[in-house]
């Protein structure tokens, strides 16, 4: 099995139950972690035979356009979409962190981990 991190991405987006957040955003850090069944690009050094994780970034960037309410639909919908493209993820953790919370107090982040 290959496990595959992409760490510290970076997005500004429109996430938030508030309607203020949704206005004004907020900026975002995402962790993603894929276990991967196939290990064939070990020995291949094909980027066919392994999850390409240009691919994986790109549909996060995706995923993050689309607003939310709340994270955990972001995070959901992250892992769908690449559950549909790579057939042989055995298991996908994303970790969303939304920034400076608007919660009335100094808070560095709130995160929310979805795995499956």
């Amino acid at each position: 099995m290959v496990i595959i991190e992409i760490e510290g991405m970076k997005f500004y987006a429109f996430h938030g139950h508030f309607e203020s957040e949704q206005i004004v955003g907020n900026e975002f850090s995402i962790d993603l972690k894929i276990e991967n069944y196939n290990n064939k690009a070990a020995i291949s050094d094909n980027l066919d035979d392994t999850i390409n994780y240009q691919t994986a970034y790109e549909i996060v960037k995706h995923e993050m356009t689309q607003p939310s309410k709340l994270l955990e639909n972001v995070a959901n919908r992250v892992l769908d979409s690449l559950y549909e493209k790579f057939a042989t993820i055995k298991k996908a953790t994303i970790k969303i962190s939304k920034m400076n919370p608007p919660m009335g107090g100094e808070i560095e982040k709130v995160s929310i981990t979805l795995s499956r």
